[in-house]
């Protein structure tokens, strides 16, 4: 998008759109969990902010938002059928939250790769109304003005989504032992051991990979911590000549796997008392770009 010159009758309404767009950005990725998917419902926003009649607007934040999440919640829609032919776990597109400003304008809910992850197993709708909720502190009575729902039927979606995911949800350790764990996991990874992998790792983990058919990717979750320390002490095999640098995935302490100086893989990893109990391993290329777009967008004027 070009900066508006001088003059431009566009300006003003540049300048709102740029303040908004965090936001609209991050409802959209919550959403969809896709962050090319994202962009592109920002990029339509924009062009249906430029065509709109922008004078008769008395919130234009509120209506930019409400036209994100709807067409975050057709684009998911649609999405779900492409999905279903990808080969192997499809997991959310992770992004660097260490330095894309867009995703660490707003709160860190609903950002965690384990929460989107539960998060595809709700409806659109069910997912917008909790993103808009959770993340965003949206009043009820709008998010169901936006969705086209009753304040009843919003308070219930979100309730169910919240018993959803606390199911499905450990209590976090604080961030120095995530730090300390995942040091231990990497050089261990690192190295082929499997004996120090087993160490580190809780007795429920469950780690996922994201290959989209890629050889010696798992094509189904892999639990328990012999076999997991199995799979990934196999990192030096499968990619002779990587290493493991740290790095912020969705809010959390990770890693990307460099090999030859580029990036050809992301970890992310969550942690419970007993040890890291998931991983999460996205070697797709696709979804390997997508982090390095999040690392390197800014936030340029419309």
């Amino acid at each position: 998008m070009d900066t508006p010159v001088t003059g431009d009758p566009l300006g003003p309404a540049a300048e709102v759109f740029t303040r908004a767009r965090p936001r609209l950005f991050g409802i959209a990725y919550r959403v969809l969990g896709s962050v090319a998917e994202a962009e592109d419902v920002v990029q339509d926003v924009w062009l249906r902010w430029q065509g709109a009649d922008r004078d008769r607007v008395r919130e234009p934040e509120a209506y930019l938002a409400r036209a994100a999440t709807r067409r975050a919640v057709d684009v998911a829609r649609s999405a779900r059928v492409r999905r279903e032919s990808y080969v192997g776990p499809w997991l959310p597109e992770p992004v660097d939250t260490g330095v894309d400003p867009q995703i660490g304008a707003e709160r860190r809910e609903a950002l965690e790769l384990a929460v989107l992850v539960v998060l595809q197993k709700l409806t659109p709708v069910q997912r917008a109304a909790y993103v808009l909720r959770e993340a965003f502190a949206y009043p009820y009575e709008e998010i169901a003005a936006v969705l086209e729902l009753t304040p009843v039927n919003v308070r219930r979606i979100v309730s169910r989504a919240r018993g959803r995911l606390a199911a499905e949800r450990r209590s976090p350790v604080d961030a120095g032992e995530h730090r300390r764990l995942l040091a231990a996991f990497l050089a261990a990874a690192g190295n082929g051991d499997t004996d120090a992998l087993e160490e580190v790792l809780s007795a429920a983990v469950v780690a996922h990979a994201d290959g989209n058919g890629m050889r010696g990717v798992a094509r189904v979750p892999v639990s328990g911590p012999e076999r997991v320390a199995r799979i990934s002490g196999f990192l030096p095999e499968m990619l002779p000549g990587a290493a493991f640098r740290p790095a912020e995935v969705n809010g959390l302490p990770g890693a990307v796997i460099l090999r030859a100086g580029t990036v050809v893989g992301v970890l992310g990893v969550t942690v419970a008392a007993d040890g890291i109990d998931r991983l999460f391993w996205l070697l797709a290329p696709e979804k390997v770009r997508a982090y390095a777009r999040s690392s390197r967008r800014a936030l340029p004027v419309p």
